[in-house]
């Protein structure tokens, strides 16, 4: 259990999520663990009596993570925020809301951890728990980073839309934005062909995944990737981790022959469709930040369909070009294996709204990589673009 605890805090710092050396992790096996002592464990450690629990995460954000959260969630004179709704898939699918905790103390983290698995401290940080693992409290906190950074940047655009954000919000933003990470350019080596032979697929999926993480084009290492050899689909396994895929990656052939699909990716669906739509050989798919961001940014506030645009939007939008669709993750009518097969199959690259990018190529990983890489750049580069021409009045491009 401490190897675990050791193993999913150096993750959250590792992907720069996290203050370096300050995250704790606990676990409960035959005794309570801890990645490492610390004073703040006489907090939390009661918790695993309160609740039904395993593990539990704190984790104080790094720069400008800290900076957005607080903001979001700080208290407002006459308007305290006792909870956030950030509106991405994310959140919709894990998170729900995520409550915030005025005081670090048992008591508040119980009450706010028995309705929702993460919760806001506003200067301290982020806890959340799992009932199974570690690596629950992990996800929570990347998915609560993710959705607070969406929430910051999608809420600063629509309030220049509205006629300006105030100076406590101007201020929290051009402190975060001065502190985001340089853009990435760098490919990595990956496979410029899909090999024929099954293991050199595998590894050279193994690799691409371990390139999305790395790059920072997931959220925390949720996505999905898979190949086309034959009539047989190579994918990667639901609810597995992208820069750790050996072993996990279901080979489902594409006459359903196969109960592979069971344990496949719940968007096998969609890239089955795709396939057969196109002369596509793989496809990369993750959450990267900024493309979700804009995928969500809407002129029309009076729209019919506000609120259920994830799933009802009948507009035909694009940004930088590529294809923005509704779609819920799975399969159904509202399914997001209704809207993206044409949309990918067509332009190589779409953005399912508020959740993530795809990007297909008919050569090889080096070639969806550079697809997905460059879209989220590009789409970064469009954000402060468009919030430029709404806070100096033009019309944005």
């Amino acid at each position: 259990m401490k190897t675990l605890c050791i193993k999913y805090a150096r993750k959250l710092e590792d992907q720069g999520l996290c203050e370096p050396g300050k995250t704790l992790v606990g676990g409960l096996d035959a005794g309570l663990e801890w990645n490492r002592p610390d004073p703040q464990i006489a907090i939390l450690a009661p918790l695993f009596d309160l609740l039904p629990i395993n593990s539990l995460v704190f984790a104080p954000p790094a720069e400008p993570y800290a900076t957005i959260i607080d903001h979001l969630a700080a208290p407002i004179p006459d308007a305290p925020v006792d909870n956030l709704r950030p509106e991405d898939t994310e959140t919709r699918t894990f998170l729900h809301d995520i409550p915030v905790c005025h005081e670090f103390s048992v008591t508040a983290l119980a009450a706010a951890l028995a309705r929702r698995k993460a919760a806001i401290v506003p200067g301290h940080g982020i806890v959340s728990c799992g009932t199974v693992s570690p690596e629950q409290g992990f996800v929570f906190v990347s998915s609560t980073v993710f959705a607070c950074f969406v929430l910051f940047f999608s809420r600063y655009l629509a309030q220049a839309r509205a006629g300006g954000p105030d100076v406590r919000f101007r201020a929290a933003f051009k402190a975060a934005s001065s502190m985001l990470n340089a853009m990435r350019r760098d490919q990595p080596p990956l496979a410029q062909t899909i090999p024929t032979a099954r293991d050199q697929a595998l590894a050279a999926m193994a690799g691409a995944g371990r390139a999305v993480v790395g790059h920072g084009l997931v959220d925390s290492f949720f996505g999905n990737i898979s190949c086309r050899l034959g009539d047989t689909i190579l994918i990667s396994q639901t609810g597995s981790s992208l820069d750790e895929l050996p072993g996990c990656i279901d080979a489902c052939p594409m006459d359903g022959s196969s109960t592979t699909g069971l344990t496949a990716s719940s968007e096998l669906t969609a890239h089955e469709d795709v396939y057969r739509q196109s002369q596509t050989r793989c496809i990369l798919h993750g959450h990267p930040r900024f493309s979700v961001i804009l995928s969500m940014d809407c002129d029309r506030p009076d729209c019919a369909h506000r609120g259920r645009c994830h799933v009802a939007c009948p507009e035909c939008r694009t940004v930088e070009g590529v294809p923005i669709v509704p779609g819920e993750v799975g399969t159904g009518p509202t399914g997001l294996c209704n809207t993206l097969p044409p949309a990918l199959a067509g332009h190589g690259a779409a953005i399912v709204h508020g959740h993530g990018l795809f990007a297909a190529s008919d050569t090889g990983f080096a070639d969806a990589f550079a697809t997905l890489l460059d879209t989220e750049n590009r789409c970064r580069e469009g954000y402060f673009r468009r919030l430029e021409d709404l806070l100096s009045g033009r019309a944005p491009a």
